[in-house]
C-alpha cells in the first residue's frame, strides 16, 4: 500500500481480486461471465481510484461490482434470459456461515442455480447482504435506493429462494 493512504490499482488486483471474483461469481452465476465482470470492475477501480476515500475497500468494491453487474443485466435484458433446468432432486444443507458462504467453491450449486433465478435487483441485495455481510444501510448506499427497498428486497430474494430450494 502506498503511504497515501490510497492503494495502487495493483494493490487491489493483488489484494482483493479473489474477493472481487467472489462477488461477481455469486452475481452472474458461472465462473466466465465472473471473470468478465471482475475485468469490467478493474477498469472501473483504475479510472476511480482517486475518488476513494479510504474507508471500507470491500464495501467500495462490492458497489462498483453490483452496479457493474446491474447494468450490464438492464442492457442485456432485450435478450431472453437462457434458465438452467431445474434439479429438484438435491437437498439443501444447514444455513452456512457468512465465512464458508464466502468462498466461491463452497456454495452449493442448488444454491448458486437458485441465486441465478432471482431477478437481478433481489440477487444483488441477497448477495451483499448474506455473502458479501454489509449492513442494509451499506447496501441502501451501494445500489442507491432507501433502506426499507433493501430491506423488501432481501426479504422477498430470501423467500424466493427458499421456495426454490424446497
Amino acid at each position: 500500500m502506498s503511504g497515501s493512504g490510497v492503494p495502487t490499482w495493483e494493490d487491489v488486483a493483488r489484494e482483493h481480486g479473489r474477493f472481487l471474483y467472489t462477488v461477481a461469481y455469486r452475481l452472474t452465476g458461472n465462473s466466465d461471465d465472473a471473470q468478465d465482470l471482475v475485468q469490467e470492475v478493474l477498469l472501473k477501480v483504475r479510472r476511480g481510484l482517486e475518488t476513494y476515500r479510504p474507508g471500507s475497500m470491500e464495501g467500495w468494491l462490492s458497489r462498483i461490482t453490483t452496479n457493474t453487474f446491474l447494468d450490464e443485466a438492464r442492457r442485456r435484458r432485450r435478450r431472453p434470459l437462457d434458465l438452467l433446468p431445474e434439479e429438484p432432486d438435491r437437498v439443501l444443507p444447514p444455513q452456512p456461515g457468512a465465512d464458508i458462504a464466502l468462498a466461491a467453491e463452497a456454495l452449493p450449486d442448488d444454491v448458486q442455480d437458485a441465486l441465478r433465478q432471482l431477478p437481478e435487483e433481489y440477487r444483488a441485495a441477497v448477495v451483499l447482504c448474506d455473502v458479501i455481510g454489509l449492513s442494509y444501510q451499506e447496501i441502501g448506499e451501494s445500489l442507491d435506493v432507501p433502506v426499507g427497498t433493501v430491506r423488501s428486497r432481501i426479504h422477498r430474494g430470501r423467500a424466493v429462494l427458499r421456495k426454490v430450494l424446497e
